[in-house]
């Protein structure tokens, strides 16, 4: 890490000096990795039309906090991954054997997860209010620790991608024809759903489940409101997420104000100008 603060030293602005605000430098890092895996991940989500999956996800990965810290777990993010992981792999099942559209089978595993949460944190007359920091999250806190585990997971998707981005994209625009091509769309949906849940619940700590959805939405939303093909697609949603990733973290110095939110806000202005783009193109 005294390498990055170095480097970090370099660059002008207020907090980035040598005896400069460290959490500022681990907050950049931090966003540095997450910003091309949340980036990479919206491309899938827009393209399956699953944009409240992230939301049925952070409401299960509460719901796995809540368990854990009810079992006296000393680190209970790991029972929240489990438990995330397993709903999405039952989402994938359920939406596979069923007629129901995606929006209501998500529909219907997000409102039990946050009810069964709520139950959990309240049993025996608990107070909801420990649980409060996983609504609104805090960049400013993440350690170097966490910033490694997330650098590892973004490794994962990389290879994920590089080996299985055909099969996942042709699974997710025309199932039947991936089936006849032999691509096993069950395992895919499947991985992927794992690799969401996972990204969900080890971010929802700094990110924060109110704004966590906008992070897997808007920069695949406005990359194809401008991007003309799945090279550019890809770069655009990588670039919008890094861009309002670090202009949120500034913004967010300057004004005192919530992270997550500025970078969301940001997003969102990003997404307003590709859609005037789009359509001055046309």
């Amino acid at each position: 890490m005294e390498l990055w603060y170095s480097l970090v030293s370099l660059l002008p602005l207020e907090w980035a000096g040598a005896d400069g605000l460290t959490f500022m430098k681990n907050a950049l890092l931090a966003i540095l990795v997450i910003s091309p895996l949340f980036g990479l991940l919206s491309t899938m989500v827009v393209t399956n039309r699953m944009s409240f999956f992230s939301d049925a996800l952070g409401h299960s990965a509460f719901t796995g906090i809540a368990i854990g810290v009810l079992c006296g777990l000393a680190q209970p993010l790991w029972c929240a991954v489990v438990f995330a992981v397993a709903l999405a792999l039952l989402f994938t099942l359920v939406r596979r054997h069923t007629k129901l559209a995606s929006d209501t089978v998500i529909g219907v595993f997000s409102s039990t997860a946050v009810a069964l949460g709520i139950f959990i944190a309240t049993l025996g007359g608990g107070s909801f209010t420990k649980f409060n920091a996983y609504l609104i999250g805090d960049i400013l806190s993440v350690d170097p620790a966490v910033i490694a585990l997330l650098a590892v997971i973004l490794l994962l998707v990389l290879v994920l991608w590089v080996t299985s981005f055909n099969g996942l994209m042709l699974s997710s625009v025309h199932p039947a024809l991936a089936d006849s091509r032999g691509v096993k769309v069950v395992w895919q949906e499947a991985l992927f759903s794992s690799a969401v849940a996972v990204v969900v619940t080890v971010s929802m700590t700094w990110v924060g489940l109110l704004v966590i959805n906008s992070f897997l939405v808007l920069p695949g939303a406005a990359a194809r409101n401008v991007a003309r093909n799945m090279r550019k697609y890809h770069l655009f949603c990588v670039l919008f997420a890094l861009v309002s990733g670090l202009a949120g973290l500034q913004l967010s110095y300057v004004l005192g104000s919530s992270t997550g939110a500025c970078i969301t806000l940001c997003l969102a202005v990003l997404f307003a100008a590709s859609l005037l783009l789009g359509r001055l193109r046309r």
